[in-house]
């Protein structure tokens, strides 16, 4: 089993061949083809890449200061102060309101 960052490499290699080969773009389907082939971690790892790519998080700042609200959001969950739901529920939620 590939792990999630050789998986993207593999699908970065696959998607540089065939613009190699071809001296051209490859459609987005054809990537995205390829992507949703990959394992969910891998999936996960690009999807993390792509934004990162849109959005990259170059001010130390910025970065800082989410690392600093991830730290109080897990801490709040381990300290009861605040509840969670499931990743089942919120895509009923999410479902319910989409419709």
């Amino acid at each position: 089993m590939l792990h999630a960052s050789s998986a993207c490499d593999l699908l970065l290699c696959h998607i540089y061949a065939g613009v190699m080969l071809s001296s051209m773009s490859i459609p987005v389907e054809k990537i995205a083809e390829v992507a949703l082939s990959l394992p969910s971690d891998a999936r996960a790892l690009l999807a993390d890449r792509l934004v990162e790519s849109l959005d990259p998080l170059t001010d130390d700042s910025v970065r800082e200061a989410w690392a600093t609200e991830s730290l109080r959001r897990r801490d709040d969950v381990r300290a009861g102060n605040i509840s969670t739901i499931s990743a089942d529920e919120v895509a009923k939620r999410v479902r319910t309101l989409l419709k």
